[in-house]
């Protein structure tokens, strides 16, 4: 499926989710499709650690649900973190695995192994029980309901089959943040949204 199709899908669903993304083409697509500034943190130069920095939030707020998405160029970098997220077991994490066998963030070059790599059968043999996988729009409308189903127990794993961005869509911006900037908006946002400090101080 079109990689823009299947975030602007995602984000015509999303219920009130704070989202996380990781560097290149997730940022892009999804302020492409939202232009979120506040309860989303774009995590540039993330180097395989957006799923497990959502954890880390998730944790800490536990009353709050995320989504968090990470591309396969990142998730090769650093698939033990499928260990640390099944031993949390967090309820209220969506981890997202944006799968276009390719390094989107430099140029589409290809990934290794890239026709053989199961991204569901890895999440399967870390024990994680809920696992998802779309290839197509209609399959991703006929199943998004039960993959992020709003009381189910446990850790979810979705795998979104897109393809690579186009050479025009590789010239999308990226959100017009630095991360000082970002820290701010998104902390700020927790604030009201949770009435907890995350500063220190209210404003």
């Amino acid at each position: 499926m079109k990689y823009l199709d299947c975030f602007r899908f995602l984000a015509a669903r999303r219920s009130g989710q704070l989202v996380i993304t990781a560097a290149g083409n997730s940022s892009q697509a999804w302020w492409e499709a939202t232009r979120d500034s506040e309860g989303t943190f774009y995590l540039e130069a993330s180097m395989s650690l957006s799923t497990l920095f959502g954890a880390g939030l998730a944790l800490a707020l536990p009353e709050v649900k995320f989504w968090a998405f990470l591309g396969d160029g990142g998730f090769c970098m650093n698939p033990g973190a499928l260990m640390v997220e099944r031993q949390m077991n967090l309820p209220n994490l969506t981890h997202f695995l944006v799968s276009n066998r390719c390094y989107g963030a430099t140029g589409n070059a290809e990934l290794p192994n890239l026709r053989d790599n199961d991204y569901p059968a890895i999440a399967r043999a870390m024990g994680l029980r809920r696992v998802f996988a779309f290839d197509s729009m209609e399959s991703l409308e006929r199943g998004f309901d039960a993959a992020i189903a709003a009381n189910a127990p446990g850790y979810t794993f979705v795998v979104l089959e897109v393809e690579p961005f186009s050479a025009a869509e590789q010239k999308l911006p990226q959100p017009p943040f630095d991360g000082p900037e970002l820290k701010y908006r998104f902390g700020r946002h927790i604030e009201r949204l949770t009435g907890r400090s995350v500063f220190g101080y209210q404003v």
